[in-house]
């Protein structure tokens, strides 16, 4: 690397990055690492043309990112798509099984039902017949 035109370690730093932006962008498009003296006699036109790689680069990352974005959003709603099925499946059955169940059935159902949800932070031991905590 030819530093000796730059005065300060910031020209320097600047120089490298730009040679790092452009192997990296030129590689992203496939092509030869672009090979780009940068010094005070650059001309205009590579500058613009280096823009353009890179405005080129990032819009073929971009293309890429919606690609698999859309991709993700179609598994997606499949996913939702089945779950809502699941979902509709499962409360016509219980329906049905509420329908099909005998009135002690549901009383029966119901009473489990009642301590859980008036207390479910605090579990407490099933107690044995004896009326002692097993």
């Amino acid at each position: 690397m030819n530093t000796e035109m730059y005065q300060t370690p910031m020209e320097v730093a600047v120089y490298q990055l730009h040679n790092f932006s452009i192997s990296f962008f030129s590689s992203l498009l496939g092509g030869d690492v672009v090979s780009v003296k940068l010094d005070n006699s650059a001309s205009g036109a590579s500058v613009v043309a280096i823009d353009n790689k890179i405005e080129q680069a990032m819009d073929l990352v971009k293309n890429h990112l919606m690609y698999a974005v859309r991709e993700e959003v179609e598994v997606l709603k499949e996913q939702i798509r089945e779950l809502v099925e699941k979902n509709s499946q499962l409360e016509r059955e219980n329906t049905l099984l509420k329908t099909l169940a005998s009135p002690e059935q549901l009383e029966k159902f119901q009473s489990r039902l009642s301590p859980e949800e008036s207390a479910p932070e605090s579990p407490q031991a099933p107690e044995a017949p004896g009326g002692s905590a097993v």
